[in-house]
Parts: C-alpha cells; sequence; structure tokens
C-alpha cells in the first residue's frame, strides 16, 4: 500500500513533448490517460479523444480550521503537475474544503453535459451527527475519496483544461471567482428554445427511443456488464472480510487457549508460549490485511460503481437528445397534417374530411361552434404555417444537436475505458501488494516457529 509521502503517480509513466522536466521516458510505456497525455499521438479521428498534456492531481494534508469555533471545517492542501498552457504555472497548489469540491463537481457537471463528471464521497451523515468527522481515520478516509475524484477529472482530456479547474487550484480568491461563474458561466450550450420547452411536455420517463442506434446498445450492454461485475466482485469481498474477521478473533482465541495449556504442561511452557505469539501475529497480520487491502479495495469498489453510473447517465442523455428528436419530428409531421387538413377543406377537394375520423369530429365540433368559415380556417393556417417554421428550425437545432452528442459520447465512452481499465489496474496491483506483503510476513512468522515446536520431546 501507498503511504501519504510517496507520489501514487511513481508507477505511471506520464510524457508531453514540451515538459522535459516531468517526462519519464519508459519506452514500454502504454499509451492512454493514465499513462501518456498528450499531442504526440497523430491521431486525426474525430471520434477519438485528444489530449494537449497531462495534469497529475494530489490532496494531501487534511487540517482542522477554526477549530474551536462552530464553523469548524477541514481544508485539504490541493496540488498538481501539468504542463497544459491554460495554467499559469506547472506546480499550482492552493487549500480547498469539501465544500469547494461539491462546487466543482456540480458546475462541471453543468457546464459539460456530455462529458462523465465523477461522483463525490457522501457526505456521511452518521460522523456529522456525532462530530466523528473531524477524527483523523474519517478526514483520512475522505482525503482519499477527494484524491481519486480530482485524479479522474485530471485524467479526462476536456476537464482537465477547465478554466473551473484550473481556477480550483490557482485562484487565491477562490469565492469571488465561485460567485462570477455562477453569474457569468460559460456557454457549452444554445440558450433554451422550443425543444427544451417541448421536451416537458412530449417526454415521459417511460419513452424509450423508437429507432436506437446500435452503437449505444452494445456500450449499455457493456455498462451493464461491468457494474454486474463490479457489484459481484464487492459482495464476495463483503463475505470474505466478514469471514477473515472470525478467522482473526478465532486465532486470538486459539493463542490464549495455548497459552493457558502452557501454564498447564511445565516441561513445554517456553515452547508452548511461542506458539501462543505466534498465533496472535498471525492474527495481527490478518487484522492488518483487512485494513490495509480488503477495505480500500472495497471503497474503491464503491467508487468505480458510482463512477459507472456518471458514465450511464451520459448514455441516458444521449438518449434523450435522440428522443427530443424523435418527438419533435413526430409533433412536426402531425402540425403539417393539421394545416394540409384546412387548406384541403378551404379548396373544396372532395375526400377533405377523409383524413381520419379525429379530423372529422374536429370539423364537425368546429361547425357547431360556427368556427367553420374559411376565413377562422385562413387565419389558423397562417398560425400553422408560423409554427411549422418554428418547429422545421427546432427539428434541425434538434438534429444537430443529435449528432454532436453521439460523437461526444463515442468519445466519452473511450475515455472512460482507458481511465477505467487504469483504475482496475491500479486497484488490483495494490490487491496482489496487499496479498503478498501478508503472506511473506505470515511465512516469516510460522518459519521462526517450526524449529521451536520442533525440539519438543515428548516421553513415549
Amino acid at each position: 500500500m501507498l503511504n501519504d509521502d510517496e507520489d501514487v503517480f511513481d508507477s505511471v509513466t506520464w510524457e508531453s513533448p514540451s515538459a522535459t522536466g516531468y517526462d519519464n521516458h519508459d519506452e514500454n510505456a502504454a499509451i492512454g490517460p493514465g499513462f501518456r497525455q498528450s499531442t504526440a499521438d497523430g491521431n486525426d479521428d474525430p471520434l477519438q479523444p485528444k489530449w494537449e498534456g497531462y495534469l497529475i492531481t494530489s490532496v494531501r494534508d487534511p487540517v482542522k480550521e477554526l477549530a474551536e469555533t462552530k464553523d469548524a471545517y477541514v481544508s485539504y492542501l490541493v496540488s498538481a503537475k501539468t504542463n497544459l498552457p491554460i495554467f499559469s504555472t506547472p506546480n499550482p497548489s492552493s487549500r480547498r474544503r469539501f465544500q469547494d469540491f461539491v462546487f466543482l463537481k456540480e458546475n462541471l457537471s453543468r457546464d459539460f453535459p456530455a462529458c462523465v463528471v465523477p461522483a463525490l464521497p457522501d457526505k456521511h451523515r452518521l460522523e456529522y451527527i456525532t462530530g466523528d468527522r473531524f477524527s483523523p481515520e474519517f478526514m483520512e478516509r475522505r482525503r482519499v475519496d477527494l484524491h481519486r475524484f480530482l485524479q479522474r477529472i485530471a485524467r479526462h482530456p476536456i476537464l482537465q483544461r477547465s478554466t473551473l479547474v484550473r481556477a480550483f487550484f490557482e485562484s487565491t480568491e477562490w469565492h469571488v471567482y465561485m460567485h462570477q461563474h455562477i453569474a457569468h458561466p460559460p456557454t457549452q450550450e444554445p440558450a433554451p428554445g422550443l425543444i427544451d420547452n417541448l421536451s416537458d411536455t412530449l417526454l415521459n420517463a417511460f419513452s424509450r427511443v423508437r429507432k436506437p442506434d446500435e452503437r449505444f446498445l452494445v456500450m449499455r450492454e457493456n455498462v451493464d456488464k461491468f457494474e454486474e461485475g463490479l457489484t459481484s466482485m464487492e459482495r464476495l469481498y463483503t463475505r470474505l472480510r466478514n469471514r477473515t474477521s472470525d478467522l482473526t478473533a478465532d486465532y486470538h482465541d486459539l493463542a490464549v487457549a495455548v497459552q493457558g495449556l502452557g501454564f498447564l504442561e511445565s516441561g513445554i511452557t517456553d515452547p508452548l508460549n511461542h506458539f501462543s505469539n505466534t498465533l496472535l501475529e498471525f492474527s495481527a497480520l490478518l487484522r492488518h490485511l483487512t485494513q490495509t487491502t480488503t477495505d480500500p479495495l472495497l471503497v474503491h469498489l464503491h467508487s468505480l460503481l458510482t463512477y459507472s453510473h456518471a458514465n450511464r447517465a451520459v448514455l441516458k442523455l444521449r438518449d434523450q437528445k435522440q428522443l427530443d428528436l424523435e418527438e419533435l419530428t413526430d409533433y412536426l409531421s402531425g402540425v403539417t397534417a393539421e394545416r394540409d387538413r384546412l387548406s384541403a377543406i378551404i379548396s373544396g377537394h372532395a375526400g377533405s374530411s377523409g383524413l381520419g375520423i379525429g379530423a372529422y369530429i374536429k370539423d364537425r365540433v368546429d361547425a357547431l361552434r360556427g368556427a367553420d368559415d374559411d376565413r377562422s380556417r385562413v387565419e389558423k393556417m397562417k398560425k400553422l404555417d408560423s409554427k411549422i417554421k418554428e418547429l422545421q428550425d427546432a427539428v434541425t437545432t434538434a438534429h444537430e444537436t443529435s449528432d454532436a452528442f453521439n460523437d461526444a459520447t463515442l468519445r466519452e465512452q473511450t475515455i472512460f475505458q482507458y481511465a477505467k481499465q487504469e483504475e482496475l489496474k491500479e486497484t488490483l496491483g495494490e490487491l496482489a501488494d496487499g496479498q503478498i506483503e501478508f503472506y511473506k510476513a505470515a511465512m516469516e512468522e510460522w518459519d521462526r516457529i517450526i524449529p521451536i515446536i520442533q525440539r519438543i520431546r515428548v516421553d513415549v
């Protein structure tokens, strides 16, 4: 496991042609976020993500501020190493509290709706009620969660270059910047128009895309499988943790029993005491394995699951954009048909009312109301013509938005796959290191006790 003073990116190669101060020239390094973040790859595919450099982040040194007041809070030192041109220094740093991270997350989600913005850790309300949020254990757990949150943002080629992220690390007047950002947010999407107003009316929770894109169906299926695998792994290691805890207690009880046996067997008291101590050490090793390997693994698995939920939300939003287009197209068709019906009636064409039972009933109702004269129909047609023009513009905008969102979603899936692979590699590597450390220490303990046990002589 890594200590607080160690650089968690020591095992990762970050390369960029313009940052010789940070480059690690490992020729065997893989390509992708978390390995290399640069524009040196020469990839011209518009559907592939493009990094302009690297951003290495860390969250350290939690400190309780205003300790003796009711407004006490914990601040964290956030720092980075970067060669991105948007930053004014290659080593920005500042102190931020949890609410600042909340602001960063919420506004990144609003400013970049097509990006997978990672979730923040829960606020752990029980700790807030009991006052344990200032305990060293809680602050360290939150520090790790916030470090992982920034790490995911730093590996994203769009989020890492946002002005909000830059200000989060560099600004000395962060509160002023927050107010300015709320008052003047970046314009990532067009202002709300007809398409947004109609969406609330036309769409509902049970709407489904009528012409699904096979590419996104495959993506959704992959997300389902990934989350199912994470859930199964989390369930398995939760059971393993519980059994290890029981085994830890059993070894401790066995050690106490062996020690008691040593008092009864005066001839082998010393060897049995050594054996009892070994059992206690092995029990302590099991407890250490749980605290340093199994518990962090479970936390990271849960964090990966919430990260995947954020990815699923982007896929769902893409479906929403396609639903907007489909519903607006249907609405336009309906308004156009109504306009054609009125035109046919005014022209006196035979069969003008043969457009359906609904149209016939509407004509009868209008006749009863005295609204069946041609002048009234002409006024309606003018309004419908205006509505058709507005809907045609909205359909064009919705089509462009849907296509752009499709491309953005494809890029996001590639980014998420890279980030997911890197995190799984890191997590499973830490799990393997923890297991190796445990078994090495356990073997040393048992190797020391074996010669002592073998020297016991039993007279028959």
